[in-house]
């Protein structure tokens, strides 16, 4: 009942921004900085465009990621994800040798997993349909038994609890034989580095969080210097491959101690609080109270953010651009109100912002 009230609440905001459809061509499927002819991890990622788009003039401004600090105020405090990405895609073959993928998504208690069984398909993958094989035959000896649908009980087949039987630990293996999940809009099958943030520092995000990956540290260095506080939390994403309107499921969170001593400073000064990336507004609104103080914590959380609950401590958000039909417009709407995020998504169809891990970024501030 309570995820069918939420989707219930997401698809109730949504209807004017799914009139929007992503240009041709604005799906980008290469990295910036090989884009511009340097190598992974450069500092060409910064080379992407920046919308910016305030809430109390209703205004949107057209920059260059490089200068994201001039768009900021010293004592902003800019909050980011350290989740690393782990190549979490695994080919196995079924009893009758056919392949499927299968995306890990999330670690669960008892060596569990969540995970999505898929169809290799061209550069990337498909929907797997109808029941997928419960064996799994994995290479160096690995198996995957698919126990049953997850979440139980919403007849969904989408994603499955999954028993691995592996030679060494599921990091290691992973580091062994996985590969970056990968969908269609990838121009190639990119390193486990392309999908790395400056900020990456604990494995366990099945895909990017990819607000952060134009940072460069010499963007760090520069908005440090203008006196942004930078402040870390960690939370491992899932699969983003989710049905039209379907709320994310549980991730692990940590939000530290100084995070949240940094988020309570910033607003008894008067000064904002700027997530970059969705997971980062999950995780400090997750353990927000209810006056707009932030506390530190960590485990699961199940929080989806709609404009009906909205937001206790976050200000602003720096995100990428997402798609008709995800949930995370909900939570833009909740940051920036809907008529904002109309005009920045309308905006960014008219002037070809580019979507996607590797593409431009949006920042929503008070």
């Amino acid at each position: 009942m309570a995820r069918a009230r939420i989707r219930s609440g997401i698809d109730s905001v949504l209807p004017s921004l799914r009139a929007f459809r992503i240009p041709e061509g604005s799906e980008a499927g290469t990295p910036a900085e090989i884009l511009a002819g340097d190598a992974l991890g450069s500092d060409g990622r910064s080379d992407v465009r920046l919308m910016v788009a305030r809430r109390s003039s209703l205004g949107v401004t057209h920059r260059a990621f490089g200068d994201l600090g001039d768009a900021l105020e010293p004592g902003d405090v800019l909050v980011v994800n350290t989740s690393a990405v782990i190549p979490a895609a695994l080919d196995g073959h079924g009893p009758h040798g056919e392949v499927v993928r299968l995306h890990l998504s999330t670690e669960q208690p008892g060596g569990f997993w969540v995970a999505e069984p898929r169809l290799p398909a061209g550069p990337g993958t498909e929907r797997y349909r109808g029941r997928p094989p419960s064996h799994l035959v994995l290479v160096d000896g690995g198996r995957a038994e698919l126990l049953a649908p997850y979440p139980a009980g919403t007849g969904s087949e989408r994603l499955w609890l999954v028993r691995l039987d592996l030679p060494t630990a599921p990091l290691d293996y992973l580091a062994a034989h996985g590969q970056t999940i990968r969908y269609a809009h990838a121009d190639a099958a990119w390193p486990v580095e392309a999908y790395q943030s400056v900020f990456s520092r604990v494995p366990g995000s099945a895909e990017m969080p990819s607000a952060a990956r134009p940072f460069t540290d010499a963007l760090v260095t520069d908005l440090v210097t203008r006196g942004v506080v930078i402040a870390p939390l960690t939370l491992h994403t899932g699969v983003s491959s989710q049905e039209a309107g379907e709320p994310p499921y549980a991730e692990r969170y940590t939000v530290p101690p100084a995070t949240a001593a940094l988020v309570n400073g910033a607003h008894r000064d008067g000064r904002r609080v700027i997530a970059v990336g969705t997971t980062v507004v999950r995780a400090l609104e997750t353990t927000a109270d209810d006056a707009g103080r932030s506390h530190p914590g960590g485990g699961w959380t199940e929080l989806v953010v709609t404009p009906e609950r909205g937001v206790r401590v976050v200000d602003g958000l720096l995100t990428g651009w997402h798609e008709p039909e995800s949930s995370h417009l909900a939570m833009l709407e909740a940051i920036g109100g809907r008529e904002l995020v109309d005009r920045s998504y309308s905006a960014a169809v008219g002037s070809g912002y580019r979507w996607h891990e590797f593409g431009d970024s949006h920042l929503i501030l008070p």
